[in-house]
C-alpha cells in the first residue's frame, strides 16, 4: 500500500480532530498498512481496536458491544476478509455491523465476490485517505439510521408493554410472563408466589381529591413496590387499582414477609399529592403454588379470593392461601 502523502494527511487531522465518530475494528496482517489506517482513524475522531488475523478479529467480534463499523482486509491469516464476512452475517445480530471490505484485488469478479459475501462496500489498495474517510461517513450514517430504528422499536414494544401511567407492566404482559414463569418452574422444581394487591378506598379517593391526585398515588405505590421487591420479580398493573406481583423460587415464609412489607411501607407514609396528604393502605392477598401447577387461571382466581378475604375482613392486611 502506499503512504498518502503528509499534507493531506494533515488536512484531514484538522478537520476531524474531536469528532467522535464510533468505534471501528481494523483487522489488517500489514504491520504498516495497520498502523496508519489506526493512526488516520484516531485523527479523524474514531476509537480504534486492532487484529493482527482474522481469528483475533472474530474473537472480538464474539464480545459484547462488539464494534459495529468494521474494516476488513480480504487475505489474512486464520480467517481470511471474505470468511469473515459471511461468519459476521450469519451470527443475525441485534444490530447490523457495516463492513467496509479492503485489497489489492480489483477484479470485478473480486469486487463481487466480497459482496455476496455480505461486504457492504469494498476499496481497494492502494487507496486515497479522503475516499476511505468518506465511505467510513456513509457507515456511520446508515449506523445512525439503524440506531434511530432500533430506539423506535424498543419505544414501541415499550409501550405495548407497560403501563402508561405507572410504567410497570401491563396486564397481558405480566400474565404472559406469569405463565412462562410457571412453565419454567417445573424442571428446577421451584415454587411461585403471586400476591394481588389492591390499594383501599381508592374511588373515595379519587372521588374526593380528583383522579390527578388519584393517579399520583398508584405511581407512589408502584414506586413502593418496585423498592421492596428483587429485581428479577414481576410487578403489573391488573385493574385500575389492583396489582399482580409475581415472585419466583418463594416459599410461603417469603411471600408472606414480602408481602408485609410491602403493606407496612404504603402504610406507614401518606403519600403528598397536590397539597393533600393522603393516607393510603393496601390489601394484599397471596399464594404459593407448587411446580405441578402451570395454569395461570387457576392461580389467579386462589390469589383473588385471598384478597376478598382480606378485604371482607377488614382491609390493610395480608392474607396466605
Amino acid at each position: 500500500m502506499s503512504i498518502v502523502e503528509k499534507t493531506a494527511v494533515t488536512s484531514l487531522e484538522s478537520e476531524g480532530r474531536g469528532n467522535l465518530c464510533g468505534t471501528v475494528l481494523i483487522a489488517e496482517d500489514d504491520a504498516i498498512c495497520r498502523k496508519i489506517l489506526e493512526t488516520w482513524l484516531r485523527n479523524w475522531g474514531y476509537r480504534v481496536i486492532v487484529a493482527d488475523d482474522g481469528a483475533k478479529a472474530w474473537d472480538i467480534l464474539q464480545q459484547e458491544n462488539a464494534p459495529e463499523l468494521l474494516i476488513l482486509d480480504w487475505v489474512m491469516p486464520e480467517i481470511d476478509g471474505t470468511e469473515l464476512c459471511r461468519r459476521v452475517r450469519e451470527q443475525r445480530r441485534v444490530s447490523y455491523p457495516y463492513i467496509l471490505l479492503v485489497t489489492a484485488n480489483d477484479e470485478k469478479q473480486d469486487v463481487v465476490r466480497g459482496l455476496e459475501a455480505g461486504a457492504d462496500d469494498y476499496l481497494t489498495k492502494p487507496f486515497d485517505a479522503n475516499e476511505l474517510r468518506a465511505r467510513l461517513k456513509v457507515g456511520v450514517r446508515i449506523l445512525a439510521l439503524q440506531h434511530d430504528l432500533i430506539h423506535s422499536r424498543e419505544e414501541l414494544r415499550f409501550q405495548a408493554t407497560h403501563d402508561a401511567l405507572t410504567g410497570i407492566l401491563s396486564r397481558g404482559a405480566v400474565l404472559d410472563l406469569l405463565q412462562r414463569e410457571l412453565e419454567r418452574a417445573v424442571r428446577p422444581q421451584t415454587p411461585t408466589g403471586i400476591l394481588m394487591l389492591d390499594v383501599d378506598h381508592f374511588k373515595k379517593i379519587n372521588d374526593t381529591y380528583g383522579h390527578l391526585v388519584g393517579d399520583v398515588v398508584l405511581k407512589e405505590v408502584t414506586h413502593g413496590i418496585s423498592l421492596l421487591v428483587r429485581s428479577y420479580d414481576l410487578v403489573g398493573r391488573y385493574g385500575g387499582e389492583e396489582f399482580l406481583i409475581v415472585l419466583p423460587s418463594c416459599d410461603k415464609n417469603h411471600i408472606r414477609q414480602t408481602a408485609e412489607r410491602i403493606r407496612l411501607m404504603v402504610g406507614s407514609t401518606p403519600i403528598l399529592a397536590c397539597g393533600s396528604e393522603i393516607s393510603v393502605t393496601v390489601s394484599i392477598g397471596a399464594t404459593v403454588v407448587t411446580p405441578d401447577t402451570t395454569q395461570a387461571k387457576e392461580i389467579l382466581a386462589t390469589a383473588d379470593a385471598a384478597l376478598y378475604q382480606a378485604k371482607n375482613a377488614g382491609r390493610n392486611r395480608t392474607v396466605v392461601v
